[in-house]
């Protein structure tokens, strides 16, 4: 595992962007193999997606040769609702940048057959060629997607029911009303994003430091399931200082030195 420890929440975001930004770009000198790229939602990729439709307005990258698969979607809400994640991409990406529409892929959470819905899902990554970049985000409770404590480490695109605690907490998107807010969901498991060849995480604030220090000092538990990316041949966490208030000191030191040592064999 990579630790890249960082000032805030806008140097993460930056530096998230930049090391993409190569792999895009790449992605456009051989058009029969896209670049296939896992993405999340919530509040923490917004800096992230902010740069890349940045680096897309200003001409430095295009995205017509990157497929994308999102980590999940709510069941029962409309796909132009506020708070759906078809909404939130469309919004904060997809629609600032020049990703052709066929490459877009979302879990549609109003499916007749959600359980089939999700072997679909499942079944076009395989013919993609599987993921080449997973970027995601972790909960307080270091979920992945909608992975909450107690899921399968070996989980794949699946229905999920959630949590008292996960309804809780979204009930401020959905104006504060439990009534409001869906109890199911689609999402990608552990094992989807395992099979990743390069995960990337993103975790900014002190709401996220008891996650972190579980996830880098503690073992593999399937109540932390992002614990599990341990064991993933090629994962990168980024975070911010405030995130690693509850790693050790050496632990932290650590991984600055590595960062510091690299930097100065190659340089940018």
């Amino acid at each position: 595992m990579r630790i890249v420890i960082l000032k805030d929440y806008e140097t993460v975001s930056n530096w998230v962007a930049n090391y993409l930004h190569p792999k895009i770009s790449l992605s456009m000198q051989d058009e029969k193999h896209p670049f296939v790229l896992g993405l999340p939602t919530g509040s923490t990729p917004i800096g992230t997606y902010k740069n890349l439709v940045r680096y897309y307005s200003t001409g430095e990258l295009s995205f017509r040769n990157i497929v994308t698969f999102n980590m999940d979607e709510y069941v029962g809400i409309p796909e132009n609702h506020p708070e759906s994640y078809h909404y939130f991409m469309h919004h904060h990406l997809f629609d600032h940048i020049d990703i052709p529409k066929e490459n877009i892929n979302i879990l549609n959470g109003n499916a007749g057959n959600l359980e089939k819905e999700c072997q679909d899902y499942e079944d076009k990554i395989s013919i993609n060629g599987g993921i080449d970049l997973f970027l995601g985000g972790i909960g307080p409770d270091g979920h992945i997607a909608f992975n909450e404590p107690g899921s399968s480490l070996t989980s794949k695109t699946r229905i999920k029911t959630l949590s008292y605690d996960t309804i809780l907490a979204n009930s401020r998107f959905f104006d504060n009303d439990l009534s409001k807010v869906p109890k199911m969901a689609l999402t990608v498991g552990v094992g989807t994003v395992m099979d990743a060849r390069e995960v990337v995480i993103i975790a900014t604030g002190y709401n996220k430091a008891r996650a972190i220090r579980q996830i880098v000092e503690g073992g593999v538990s399937h109540m932390w399931t992002a614990s599990m990316l341990q064991l993933n041949r090629r994962m990168i966490l980024v975070c911010d200082d405030a995130a690693t208030m509850e790693l050790q000191v050496e632990t932290v030191k650590y991984f600055k030195d590595i960062e510091k040592v690299a930097g100065e064999i190659l340089p940018g």
